[in-house]
């Protein structure tokens, strides 16, 4: 594998390591602490994500529970949570929040699958944009004269197998969190 085809690899992995992580912060209506992941709180003036300043713990499936490791920070905690768009209303009895997800209705599923969907489609155009530009350097180290016809051809063979390796993954991901959606 050239040194071209590592980057290009690595930088597709990544679109897939992103699409990912934004697919766990869709609320699926089963407890999961990677919805929190996106939260960020502001401890004594300095922004924190919520998972480096607290313990969050999911007691049943329908519950996720923040117990901060500085009992002073809960009401700022509970701010954060109040002001993101998780659509989730905390409860605070001093020392920890507890966050009760309600369950998904067969409408919002439905719109949340077109959102999965759109997050692939996003993934898929960003690995595309991976392949064109590691085609466009494939070609001009060839016009360049740096590596041969030959080569090229391998070169461009090599990208497109792996596009289509991440594209097949994206749309396994994306039916992995469609189906984890429909279900009740």
């Amino acid at each position: 594998m050239s040194a071209t085809q590592d980057v290009y690899k690595e930088k597709m992995s990544k679109t897939l390591n992103i699409l990912r992580s934004e697919l766990n912060t869709v609320r699926a209506g089963r407890a999961n602490s990677a919805l929190l992941d996106q939260i960020v709180v502001d401890y004594y003036g300095t922004p924190t994500p919520l998972k480096n300043m607290s313990n969050i713990s999911v007691p049943d499936p329908r519950t996720l529970m923040i117990t901060p490791f500085d009992p002073k920070s809960v009401s700022n905690i509970e701010k954060a949570i109040l002001t993101s768009n998780l659509g989730i209303n905390p409860s605070n009895d001093g020392k920890n929040i507890r966050l009760v997800i309600p369950q998904v209705t067969e409408e919002r599923r439905k719109e949340l699958t077109k959102v999965i969907k759109k997050m692939g489609e996003e993934a898929k155009v960003a690995v595309r944009n991976c392949r064109r530009d590691a085609n466009d350097e494939i070609k001009k180290l060839q016009k360049a004269s740096e590596i041969t016809e030959d080569d090229e051809k391998e070169e461009l063979e090599e990208i497109q197998k792996l596009t289509d390796k991440c594209m097949k993954d994206i749309d396994e991901i994306v039916s992995q969190k469609e189906k984890e959606l429909m279900e009740l």
